[in-house]
């Protein structure tokens, strides 16, 4: 009788612990890989509190209804949870006062939306689910030092003790980088590994942010607010800003500031900043509004994308996701979404059970897919921002899309077919190739269907509680 096969469990090794790291840890763990092990240089807070690993936390962060909706299939009960927590949903543009760049956008119930909080709960809730399954365990405290193995093959990754600075190598049948726009994989595969440099793809916008949270005014049903900076437009295409209720009886405020136009620094700069946007209603209702912080900024706005697709050579038992793979200026709200359908689709690649040579590869190529859309979209948009700095080419397809786009949100501000076109692309749930379908290009040559409005469409109850009635 012969004696019983011994099969090694697999181990999957995740580097960092922010929110794209804890949805690729989740989307490996159970019927892929036996063990997920997870590490993190920092120490995770006990609640939703600032983390140093994401100094952008304190900003105006969106998760459109593409990035909520595959959240929710990776790890059920989450929306609920953060909604329970105070969250809130806003449907576009039912529950959004909107200044895009064709102009005002009438409300009417749409079908696509928002999740607004902060950045410290969202991460929190969403650390809590991954974590309470006890499938992926955490090595808090510690740096990953480099990459394991050759040029075929990653075999694991090397890590030390921030504490102790004690070094060891931790053996993986898969890496997955997640570790943000520091990521130091392209680095690692030309010092350690002898691969060719890869090729980055660029645009620094020049957009600055500043933050400052407000008290919000008692009483529920106040919108969002988002005025699109608009890029042609010398005057006001220079700044933006959005408010945002967020838990807590909290209005989170972030404007931001083009490479000609630095945004506030001081609290008594930051309401005289809003009232010079396209228009002032942000100004207008945060007067009188008690500011809870100080005035943040941030610079951290470039969108960089590595290529790793084009190396010649891949190695087995390596992926990169998230901000490691391709990075977008916060203000187009798409990275979070981005990393939790990249994290769908990679569960689902890996359900299908396929681990042949090559598989690696593929999955790779997968998830710079998953960015193009994305990408796609910010990068067309910074590229007209004054000051721009990178890669600014651009193709005549690209132009003559821009253009199109640009027809169509003039459009859509009373055209809902349109609108909805616009919203899906933007929310991440449909193609740019719907925006090409013969109906939709119908609406758009008959042109809008009424006047633009004049001023922003809050509702009298709306205006009531932001005291603009007195």
């Amino acid at each position: 009788m012969m004696g019983a096969v011994s099969v090694r469990p697999r181990r999957a090794v995740v580097l960092g612990g922010g929110l794209s790291g804890m949805l690729v840890a989740s989307a490996v763990s159970g019927a892929a890989f036996d063990e997920v092990l997870l590490v993190e240089r920092d120490r995770f807070p006990v609640g939703p509190e600032p983390r140093k690993g994401v100094p952008q936390a304190r900003h105006a962060h969106n998760l459109v209804s593409g990035g909520a909706r595959a959240l929710e299939s990776l790890l059920p009960g989450v929306l609920d949870r953060l909604q329970a927590e105070g969250a809130q949903r806003f449907v576009v543009p039912r529950d959004v006062i909107l200044l895009g760049t064709g102009g005002w956008v009438r409300r009417y119930d749409g079908t696509h939306f928002f999740v607004s909080c902060s950045r410290d709960l969202l991460d929190w809730v969403v650390r809590n689910h991954v974590l309470a399954s006890g499938t992926v365990q955490v090595l808090e405290g510690t740096v990953v030092a480099g990459l394991s193995g050759s040029a075929r093959r990653v075999t694991g990754v090397t890590v030390r003790d921030v504490d102790t600075g004690e070094a060891r190598e931790l053996v993986a049948d898969l890496v997955i980088d997640a570790t943000g726009r520091g990521s130091q994989t392209s680095r690692w595969l030309q010092e350690l590994l002898g691969l060719p440099r890869v090729r980055e793809d660029v645009v620094r916008s020049g957009l600055r942010y500043a933050t400052c949270l407000f008290s919000a005014p008692v009483g529920s049903g106040f919108p969002l607010i988002s005025i699109q900076s608009h890029p042609r437009e010398q005057r006001c295409g220079r700044a933006g800003g959005v408010l945002m209720p967020i838990e807590g009886g909290r209005w989170l405020v972030t404007v931001w500031g083009s490479a000609t136009e630095q945004p506030p620094q001081t609290l008594e700069e930051f309401v005289p900043f809003a009232q010079r946007l396209r228009d002032p209603v942000l100004a207008d209702v945060l007067a009188g509004r008690t500011a809870l912080t100080p005035v943040r900024r941030s610079d951290s706005t470039v969108n960089r994308r590595r290529r790793y697709e084009e190396l010649p050579v891949w190695p087995e038992g390596l992926l990169v996701a998230g901000d490691a793979l391709a990075a977008f200026n916060p203000v187009y709200g798409h990275g979070m979404s981005v990393a939790a359908q990249s994290a769908l689709a990679l569960r689902r690649q890996l359900s299908a059970g396929t681990r042949e040579v090559g598989t690696t590869r593929t999955l790779q190529r997968m998830l710079c897919r998953v960015a193009d859309g994305a990408w796609a979209m910010a990068t067309g948009e910074d590229v007209l921002y004054p000051g721009v700095a990178g890669d600014r080419r651009t193709t005549a397809l690209a132009r003559l899309r821009r253009r199109g786009v640009e027809r169509m949100s003039v459009v859509a501000t009373s055209r809902p077919t349109v609108a909805e076109a616009l919203f899906g692309a933007f929310t991440l749930e449909g193609a740019f190739s719907q925006l090409l379908s013969p109906r939709l290009l119908w609406d758009v040559l008959r042109g809008p269907a009424a006047p633009p409005l004049q001023g922003p469409p809050l509702t009298t109850r709306e205006r009531q509680l932001a005291g603009l009635d007195r």
